[in-house]
């Protein structure tokens, strides 16, 4: 078990056409989206009528070097960010995934999870595909290899048109990008403009780095084709057709992006995250008072929402835990244990801001719980007198299936414990919740958000059986080393 149980970033997609430095541009979009996956990265470049591809496992910063990123020659660029949630951590599963069929080369980049994967992977295998990697997104490509209709774009809706589940797909091909997002939307993904050139990215947030205007979101259900205006990359990109060739989806935008994943200041659903975030904290403070003398955020996504709870209920904020940001996905611990050794190489606690204070602490969410119970400890060998924790969500009680990585209900604390029994195990003195109903209106919701993860309801026909939640290594019967 993790000794950081925090929930897994899905994961972030990038793309640009008709710019004279598109994978530089590419990079910075990915730095920025960073924080959407950190196992690996990846860019494709195209120029003439070939794509180019540099990735692996590591961060952004890590991966590209000036010497790298030199081997990305064209005006047009892919890129993507991982974290895996259906398929293993592995470099065979880095993305953007790369083909070379007879329709041509072509790459792809996916946010998300495909519900159907695991059935479409098996008919396809029984029809003679051999797949490369674990990761669901593999699926696509084979659907479009295996299509006869005419272009490129045809063969990707007719592959969107069997596909189910949570996606945000970008195709980059050596003509054209294509960019769609699923029907109901769970994943976002945005449209900007940046010296002529067309971007889409998963976040606005990247759009700002880069200095790019921010157009508008892609809509449930929409496909694009950018492609370089005249055919000779020289003139204004346009986006050719807009299409909306799939069935009508039920709104299910992923609540969790403004919980937790999305950066602060991005536009988000329409909405910037920072907002909702204060808002959660506003609410908390109505719905879970607390006589306190100091708020303290988890860093970094409670801080946010703990200004929200400090103004609504009063009561100062405080940084009284100091987060390290240069930890790496693993370290090596000392022979001799030390107590809750792995969350404090991530968290150290100020104790002139906690000795002898009635504490509230800010987060948003508990997994399985054992995170928490390590922070509460540290907090309290840190001097406080009483520790308050304040959660800006409603209690995790079932699995996602649309490219978060929520474990199985079994390791869901709230899933088989009280607020009582979790607040006992953790060692706090109490805790909050926030309701669903508080949740859903501090995101502005108009009945579109998906809040499957707090009721078990899920908002489309097909899931997975719970065992089957890592879809691919189930499917492919091996591990990393191919056993």
């Amino acid at each position: 078990m993790s000794t950081w149980d925090k929930l897994g970033e899905e994961c972030g997609v990038f793309g640009i056409m008709s710019h004279p430095e598109a994978a530089r541009i590419a990079y910075l979009g990915l730095y920025a989206l960073q924080h959407r996956g950190q196992e690996s990265a990846g860019i494709v470049s195209a120029h003439g009528n070939k794509l180019h591809i540099e990735k692996g496992m590591g961060h952004v910063a890590d991966l590209f070097t000036a010497a790298r990123i030199e081997k990305l020659p064209g005006d047009a660029a892919l890129g993507h960010v991982r974290y895996s949630t259906a398929g293993e951590s592995s470099s065979r599963n880095a993305q953007p995934i790369m083909v070379d069929c007879w329709r041509g080369p072509i790459s792809l980049a996916h946010n998300g999870n495909l519900t159907n994967a695991r059935e479409l992977r098996r008919e396809l295998e029984q029809d003679g595909a051999i797949f490369y990697s674990t990761s669901d997104s593999e699926v696509v490509l084979h659907l479009m290899s295996r299509s006869r209709r005419r272009t490129v774009r045809e063969a990707f809706i007719e592959a969107l048109r069997q596909i189910q589940g949570a996606y945000s797909l970008v195709v980059l091909t050596p003509e054209y990008l294509l960019a769609a997002r699923d029907p109901h939307g769970f994943r976002p993904l945005c449209i900007g403009r940046v010296d002529g050139a067309c971007v889409v990215a998963s976040e606005t947030c990247a759009l700002d780095l880069i200095n790019a205007e921010y157009v508008r979101d892609v809509e449930p259900g929409e496909v694009l084709r950018i492609r370089r205006d005249g055919g000779d990359g020289e003139g204004e990109i346009e986006v050719l057709e807009s299409q909306m060739p799939l069935p009508k989806g039920k709104p299910s935008f992923c609540v969790f992006e403004h919980i937790y994943f999305s950066r602060p200041d991005s536009i988000v659903f329409g909405r910037t995250v920072n907002t909702s975030r204060r808002e959660m904290g506003r609410l908390l403070a109505r719905e879970q008072p607390v006589d306190a003398d100091v708020v303290v955020p988890i860093p970094d996504s409670g801080v946010a929402a703990a200004i929200g709870f400090s103004r609504e209920s009063g009561i100062p904020l405080e940084f009284g835990l100091i987060r390290n940001h240069y930890v790496g996905r693993t370290f090596i611990e000392p022979r001799q244990s030390i107590r809750n050794f792995g969350v404090k190489v991530k968290l150290n606690p100020v104790r002139e801001i906690l000795r002898g204070k009635r504490v509230v602490l800010l987060d948003d969410s508990i997994v399985r719980g054992t995170t928490s119970q390590k922070i509460v400890n540290i907090v309290r060998a840190g001097g406080a007198k009483e520790i308050h924790m304040r959660i800006t969500s409603p209690p995790l009680v079932a699995p996602c299936y649309y490219g978060i990585d929520i474990p199985t209900r079994r390791e869901l604390i709230a899933s088989t414990k009280s607020v009582d029994e979790i607040c006992e195990f953790i060692g706090a003195d109490s805790l909050g919740y926030l309701s669903l109903e508080a949740t859903l209106r501090a995101v502005d919701d108009k009945r579109q958000f998906c809040s499957a993860c707090f009721t078990g309801s899920y908002p489309t026909e097909v899931v997975p059986l719970e065992r089957q939640k890592n879809l691919f290594v189930e499917v492919a019967g091996r591990d990393d080393d191919g056993r």
